[in-house]
């Protein structure tokens, strides 16, 4: 909230006995603060770093800091009350300056970095530590790399606040040391279903700065679309939704650099065997099952794809392999991330039906199963990827795991697993296999679920009464096409309170190498994402980044509420589309919106 509009409602601030100690998202692994009073913060400089990521990233923080003004809205504070303004008076402030007191004002950052030259990559060291003494005029932040410092700066942003005379303080000396728990802290964008422009894709970036998530999984392409210009294969991009609804390279570019040099890792996908048809039927149409097929078939058991439109990799075809290394060694060389993200989910068997190829493959030989095909998937596909650089590659657990009992039959275990189905059951069994898994389990962390479903003319919903009543059908809002496969709608409540490696030995946890949280577009573009992103993936950042229990292991989302309420104002103030959580008067009157009058569970964690 701006300075301007608190100006404007001092009837309704009430000054309490005690300061306000704004507590950063994500609350950082250990925060102390002093009890000395509020540091008035001058002109900040900098000093102790020539890095120009570093540079850069303290310039815009700091025109953030003195251009937004912000007033945090949601405080703990000791009683209900409206807007608190920090408690040193202004002439107090001013006379322990004069006199050389331990309140001057701070007038400098000081960097100290042990290595500027590391890159953003997996496992890269994110932590630091950021001081503010009683005496001291510097802000002190020491980090290993740059990128720890990139939080450091993010942590002091949201410190910095306005004061009740139009100023900026820091309410308290404080002592942060900070660190994450798992090193892959994400979200995933979907621009095959629906094309983001840049604006909106760099908008969702800014969102994970502000809220230290360092992965942006970007899937590119689906079934319906190709928006990627490919050099070697031009005519791909026939199949993008228009011209205009296409990322050259230089776009693509563009949104590497930006995410870089604010902290971010962009890892790409491009969903194989499945879920491919546009753009690589422009290449070779015998590379593609099932392109002409209906996708349901008016009968399930028989449908191609499990939604339109539908289309396959021919896995037999040796052409395909010629075409996917053209495809995969061309974007590899574009997206520098160590990972790339090779897909393999969700494989239709009803598909390859369609499919000249595989279905004498079968009558050759009865004992062939779908295993054996998509083994033969594997590998040959396998090399082609690993070969430029030595990638570590990301599919979907299906390859392993499927969903509908088509998995290949020996998968290589350095290859990390991203779970989206059965929750902490799935988790345990792949990490029990062996591999790392990034956890994206639906009924917890999709968040396009709960809106309803949305292939038209579905009869499901040609009905006058609650669906249960008349068809007996209590999946009917909770799963299947009719309402909406992965409803409810996940909370941030939800998301936050996931335990995902509950039940797991130790070993198995070590495995969990992070999170990520997707945004399946189908029924997202530039209007609705960021509402739909945020500020839900927040709790995310905050589960990752410092977890869900305080130190004697007590869930805190409780603490959590009035922490999340105010970073959506903060989002929403630094141009990021956030959606409401609750009425205003909930951020106005802390935790008088909880649904149980809990003060010890508040006294635990803030």
């Amino acid at each position: 909230m701006h300075f301007s509009q608190v100006v404007q409602m001092v009837g309704l601030f009430t000054v309490v006995g005690e300061a306000v100690k704004v507590n950063p998202l994500p609350k950082p692994t250990s925060i102390a603060w002093g009890t000395s009073g509020a540091r008035s913060v001058g002109h900040l400089s900098l000093k102790g770093t020539s890095s120009s990521v570093v540079v850069n990233a303290w310039k815009r923080a700091y025109r953030t800091v003195t251009t937004l003004e912000w007033v945090p809205q949601a405080i703990e504070a000791p009683i209900a009350i409206y807007y608190v303004f920090p408690t040193a008076a202004p002439a107090k402030r001013e006379v322990s300056r004069q006199n050389g007191g331990s309140h001057s004002e701070l007038t400098t950052v000081i960097f100290s970095i042990s290595d500027t030259s590391v890159p953003l990559q997996q496992g890269v060291d994110e932590s630091y530590t950021l001081i503010v003494t009683e005496s001291s005029s510097s802000i002190a932040i020491t980090s290993k790399t740059v990128w720890g410092a990139l939080n450091a700066i993010t942590t002091l942003q949201q410190l910095i606040i306005c004061d009740s005379h139009g100023g900026l303080e820091i309410e308290q000396p404080v002592t942060i040391k900070d660190a994450p728990l798992y090193p892959y802290r994400g979200i995933m964008i979907d621009t095959g279903r629906n094309f983001l422009t840049l604006p909106k894709i760099k908008e969702q970036i800014d969102g994970m700065a502000l809220s230290k998530l360092n992965v942006l999984h970007w899937h590119l392409d689906d079934s319906q679309s190709w928006p990627i210009q490919m050099k070697i294969y031009p005519q791909m991009t026939k199949d993008a939704y228009s011209v205009n609804e296409i990322y050259s390279q230089a776009a693509i570019n563009d949104v590497l650099a930006y995410a870089q040099a604010r902290g971010v890792r962009v890892i790409p996908e491009v969903d194989m065997p499945g879920h491919a048809s546009s753009g690589w039927k422009q290449v070779d149409s015998s590379i593609v099952a099932c392109a002409n097929s209906w996708w349901s078939n008016d009968n399930w058991p028989l449908h191609t794809a499990v939604e339109p439109n539908p289309g396959q990799l021919e896995i037999l075809n040796p052409k395909t392999y010629k075409v996917v290394k053209n495809v995969y060694d061309e974007l590899s060389a574009l997206f520098s991330d160590d990972f790339f993200h090779v897909g393999g989910d969700e494989l239709q068997t009803g598909c390859y039906n369609f499919s000249t190829i595989t279905t004498d493959w079968f009558a050759a030989n009865s004992s062939r199963t779908y295993a054996d095909l998509l083994q033969h998937w594997v590998d040959t596909a396998m090399p082609i990827f690993k070969a430029p650089n030595n990638r570590k590659l990301i599919m979907w657990e299906d390859v392993v795991i499927g969903a509908s009992g088509v998995h290949a039959n020996t998968v290589p275990t350095d290859i990390v697993m991203q779970s989206w189905n059965n929750g902490i059951a799935n988790i345990k069994a792949l990490t029990s296999m062996g591999y790392e898994v990034i956890v994206s389990s639906s009924d917890w962390l999709y968040l396009d679920c709960g809106y309803g479903g949305w292939v038209s003319n579905d009869p499901r919903y040609d009905i006058n009464v609650n669906p249960d009543a008349a068809t007996g059908d209590s999946n009917f809002n909770f799963g299947g096409n009719g309402g909406s496969w992965c409803a409810p709608y996940k909370t941030w409540q939800r998301i936050y309170d996931y335990d995902f490696t509950a039940n797991l030995t130790a070993a198995e946890a070590e495995k969990v190498i992070g999170v990520t949280a997707p945004l399946w577009a189908e029924q997202v573009d530039d209007t609705v994402v960021s509402s739909k992103m945020w500020p839900r993936a927040a709790a995310l950042a905050e589960l990752s980044w410092s977890g869900n229990k305080d130190a004697n292991g007590n869930k805190r989302t409780t603490e959590l509420t009035q922490r999340i309420f105010n970073f959506r104002e903060y989002l929403v103030a630094n141009g990021i589309g956030a959606a409401p959580l609750a009425p205003k008067y909930c951020l106005q009157h802390p935790h008088s919106c909880d649904l149980y009058y809990d003060q010890t569970e508040l006294s635990h964690g803030s």
